[in-house]
């Protein structure tokens, strides 16, 4: 399989899974709070278990640690998800605000194409995303959503353009 064929298909993955999420955002929203606690604990559990066959007094304990550390994390999310969602709602914004800046950086790279504008437009908009969500603290549990399921779509289109791209780049050389 072709290197842009591959892009292709985790954009139009994306572009899919946009609309599933934008179609049920609250429960997206929920869903994805709940899935981050359940993780969380597992992860916890292990890493607690794993701190027992560590070697070194500070490497055990630290291991214990981030075990309980995460444990904690996740009982929270799944005890009070309006708190963890909030939670993730930051982590969002972190991504949201990379992903932009990262796109328009590779607009950058990619002037003088066809595929320079769209791309621009994709970080662009995910930029904005990530101002707007910083700029409303008390959002609502569909809003997270729908900025995910609207991500979701941008980044798809994204990487289907970086796809046509690579085809392009492809077939000149």
């Amino acid at each position: 399989m072709s290197e842009w064929l591959k892009w292709f298909l985790l954009g139009l993955l994306s572009v899919v899974f946009g609309v599933i999420v934008l179609g049920a955002p609250v429960v997206a929203s929920v869903s994805v709070t709940l899935l981050t606690g359940v993780l969380l604990l597992a992860s916890g559990v292990l890493q607690v278990i794993g701190g027992f066959t560590t070697t070194g007094a500070g490497n055990r304990l630290l291991a214990w640690l981030m075990g309980l550390l995460m444990i904690l994390l996740g009982w929270s999310f799944l005890k009070n998800p309006l708190a963890g969602l909030l939670a993730l709602s930051t982590v969002v914004l972190i991504l949201l605000a990379a992903s932009g800046i990262v796109r328009i950086i590779l607009a950058l790279q990619m002037r003088g194409t066809q595929f320079f504008w769209p791309t621009l437009f994709s970080g662009v908009v995910s930029l904005g995303l990530a101002i707007f969500v910083w700029g409303s603290p008390g959002a609502t549990l569909a809003l997270l959503g729908v900025l995910l399921g609207v991500e979701m779509l941008v980044n798809g289109f994204g990487l289907i353009f970086l796809a046509f791209f690579l085809k392009d780049v492809e077939t000149k050389a």
